[in-house]
C-alpha cells in the first residue's frame, strides 16, 4: 500500500511512535515521553495534516509552552520547553525520511538555556562522607559500597539500583551496564570500589539476586527480614544523611558523585570524549558541563606553551 503523503497529526504520531518502537529499538520510557510531548502539540494544534505544519504554528505552540503551566502551577522550565521541541523536530525528521513534504526540522531552533552549576566534592569531602559508614554492621558495609561504587564508576543512581550480585566481575572490576536509550557501555571500578563490595557481600547470609537490598527490621534480625531491592531514593535519603554527618553544607545526591567522578578523571589528564564515554553520555555538549576543569587547564596550557614575544 503506497504511503499516505498527506495524513493527518494523529495517524502520524502513531506511525512515528511505532517507528522509534520497532525500527529504533527505542525504550518504552522514551516512546511514553516523545507520545506526551507530541499529544500536547496536537492538543494544542488540533488534528491537522502534517503539510499545515508552519513556522507559525512552532512559533505559537512555543509561547504556548512558555505560558503553560504544570501539576504543581509553576511555569514549564526552558529545559522542558525544549523537550517538546526535540520531539517534534525528530518527527518531523522522520516524515521527511517518508518523503512527506513538512516543514524542515533545522527551523525549529531551541530555546537557549543557561547553563547548570556542577556540584562536586572535594578529595577531602569525599572521604569525610565515607568515614561516615559504620562498616562493622551490614547497612554499614552496604552503605560504604554504594558511595564508593557511585564515585568509582559515575553510575547513575537508576543505573546501580538494577545491578545484580553477577553483574559485577569483581576480579577484573569491570562490567556492562544498560544506560539511557538502552544503550550498554563498560563500567570500571577501583580497587578500593572492589574491596568494598566484596566485604559487603561477604558478609551477607541471603542468596537473593540484587545487589543492594533492603533490610526490614531490627538490627539484630537483619537476616531474618524480608528483603527487597533497594530503591534510588532510599539511596539518595542515604547519601543526603551521610553529607549532614560529614558536615558538608552543600546538598549531596547520587549525581554530585557522578560529578565528582567525571572532575577527578579530568583533574587527572582524562580526555572530554574519554570522559564522554565512560559517563555514557550521546553528545559531547552535555559532558561540557565540566568546564570548571577544563577551563582553568586551558589557562595552564596557553601559560606553558603559548610563546611570548622575545624582550
Amino acid at each position: 500500500m503506497p504511503y499516505n503523503k498527506d495524513m493527518q497529526l494523529s495517524d502520524a504520531i502513531i506511525d512515528f511512535l511505532e517507528h522509534l518502537e520497532i525500527e529504533q529499538n527505542r525504550s518504552q520510557k522514551t516512546i511514553a515521553n516523545y507520545d506526551r510531548y507530541l499529544q500536547r502539540f496536537a492538543q494544542f494544534s488540533g488534528d491537522i495534516s502534517v503539510k499545515k505544519i508552519n513556522g507559525e504554528t512552532i512559533r505559537k505552540f512555543r509561547l504556548h509552552l512558555n505560558r503553560m503551566k504544570d501539576d504543581r502551577g509553576n511555569n514549564l522550565s526552558k529545559t522542558t520547553q525544549n523537550y517538546h521541541l526535540i520531539a517534534l523536530r525528530s518527527f518531523l525528521r522522520y516524515l521527511n525520511k517518508r518523503d512527506i513534504e513538512v516543514l524542515s526540522p533545522e527551523k525549529i531552533e531551541l530555546a537557549k538555556v543557561k547553563r547548570p552549576k556542577v556540584e562536586f566534592l572535594s578529595p577531602e569531602e569525599l572521604e569525610r562522607l565515607f568515614e561516615q559508614t559504620d562498616t562493622s554492621t551490614l547497612i554499614g558495609l552496604r552503605d560504604r559500597a554504594i558511595l564508593e561504587l557511585l564515585f568509582s564508576s559515575g553510575l547513575r543512581v537508576s543505573e546501580l539500583v538494577n545491578l545484580d550480585r553477577d553483574h559485577i566481575n569483581l576480579k577484573r572490576r569491570e562490567f556492562m551496564v544498560r544506560g539511557k536509550g538502552d544503550k550498554d557501555r563498560p563500567i570500571f571500578i577501583s580497587e578500593v570500589a572492589a574491596e568494598s563490595i566484596q566485604s559487603y557481600l561477604d558478609k551477607r547470609s541471603d542468596n537473593y539476586k540484587p545487589l543492594f537490598i533492603h533490610y526490614s527490621g531490627t538490627q539484630s534480625e537483619l537476616n531474618e527480614g524480608d528483603y527487597t531491592r533497594l530503591t534510588a531514593r532510599s539511596i539518595q535519603r542515604s547519601v543526603g544523611k551521610y553529607a549532614r554527618l560529614a558536615g558538608i553544607t552543600k546538598k549531596v545526591t547520587p549525581h554530585v558523585l557522578r560529578h565528582s567522578f567525571a572532575t577527578n578523571l579530568l583533574r587527572n589528564g582524562a580526555d572530554m570524549r574519554s570522559v564522554q564515554a565512560l559517563l555514557g553520555h550521546s553528545n559531547i555538549s552535555t559532558t561540557q558541563i565540566y568546564t570548571h576543569v577544563t577551563d582553568p587547564q586551558l589557562k595552564a596550557v596557553h601559560e606553558r606553551f603559548h610563546n611570548k614575544p622575545s624582550g
